[in-house]
């Protein structure tokens, strides 16, 4: 049984519908991420969860007993909130201890708690600063440290890192992945980032409309997506649209192409099917194993530091492909003839 059982959740606002039939089983210490663009359900269902929300159909159970009955305060659910929700008048220390407080914990107790918290966030000697002492970096570990000390079974993360500038978030994002491990909390994070959700997640939620498009491990949820939002959301990529030849041989064609997928299709001979190419399967010039060589055109040229991202168009399709940056080898210019290669085991079949 899971540790954390949400079941057929539904959830409307008038007639709009935001969360439908949604399930989501997550073991005991999972960190399991919802990922998705603004408006597609994934801070609802934590909502739900954390019981600021009421779902109008489904359950919502914590080592078996459904929680949706109770109240917020009642669930023993730790909650971090994108706008960090620190009291300003309150010190770091009186932040972290304000719902021992309130739980009538004692004093003595709290104070041990509060420096245990502010020990595992590296802000032990900052206890007597007030919330506009900080930075933004640090408030959001003062949130984490509130939200833990009162030891609940369930930590959820509402975009906690979005108001934070890059260099911070990467930070903060590992710090808060080795305080979970460490406690052994079960968690959901809710980001519409694709990087921070394959980054720290053991399995990743992509929602769309309302519904849990795809659930898997990073891994999964970006080498074999199983739907083109997915696909497209997750990720950069070339989608093309291909034809099956023979399923038994894992051979397609698109545009005079013809690719051996090195593995069986599970649809007949002369299905339109949706394939991908990421942009790191796809090579400038040719390459040794990579047995489909198409001359092409550069037509863009982005400079993204390590990483130099291509667009070049090869018999009407436009392919996108990443190269390391290298000072000695300067890019093609848009313009330049050039040749692209790829292999076919490379290709993304979409849903299959």
């Amino acid at each position: 049984m899971a540790y954390l059982d949400i079941l057929n959740l539904q959830k409307s606002f008038g007639a709009n519908r935001v969360v439908r039939d949604f399930s989501l089983p997550i073991d005991k210490g999972e960190f399991v991420s919802l990922l998705g663009p603004s408006g597609c359900g994934k801070t609802t269902v934590l909502r739900m969860v954390a019981g600021f929300e009421t779902p109008d159909e489904g359950a919502i159970r914590i080592e078996g007993r459904d929680v949706v009955p109770l109240r917020p305060n009642q669930r023993n659910i730790g909650m971090v909130f994108q706008s960090y929700a620190l009291f300003p008048n309150l010190t770091v220390a009186g932040n972290v201890g304000f719902g021992l407080k309130v739980a009538g914990v004692a004093g003595a107790e709290t104070r041990a708690r509060v420096a245990e918290m502010l020990e595992l966030i590296g802000l032990p000697e900052m206890g007597g600063r007030y919330p506009f002492q900080l930075s933004g970096g640090q408030q959001q570990r003062v949130a984490l440290a509130r939200a833990l000390a009162p030891r609940p079974r369930v930590l959820l993360l509402d975009e906690p890192l979005s108001a934070l500038d890059a260099k911070v978030r990467v930070r903060l994002r590992g710090e808060i992945r080795e305080i979970q491990r460490r406690l052994g909390i079960t968690t959901i994070f809710v980001t519409h980032d694709q990087e921070e959700a394959l980054s720290i997640s053991d399995r990743v939620v992509v929602m769309n409309g309302g519904v849990a498009d795809q659930v898997g491990t990073p891994f999964a949820i970006y080498n074999q997506p199983a739907t083109p939002f997915v696909a497209g959301f997750v990720g950069a990529l070339t989608p093309i649209e291909a034809t099956v030849v023979d399923p038994r041989a894992g051979t397609v064609s698109s545009g005079g192409m013809v690719m051996h997928l090195g593995r069986a299709l599970p649809m007949a001979a002369g299905t339109v099917v949706p394939i991908a190419l990421r942009p790191e399967s796809v090579r400038l010039g040719r390459e040794a194993g990579r047995e489909i060589v198409l001359p092409a055109t550069a037509r863009a040229v982005e400079f993204m530091g390590s990483v130099i991202r291509i667009r070049a168009e090869a018999g009407g399709q436009s392919f996108l492909l990443d190269t390391f940056n290298r000072a000695d080898a300067p890019p093609p210019q848009p313009g330049e003839p050039v040749e692209i290669s790829f292999s076919g085991r490379d290709v993304i079949v979409i849903g299959g």
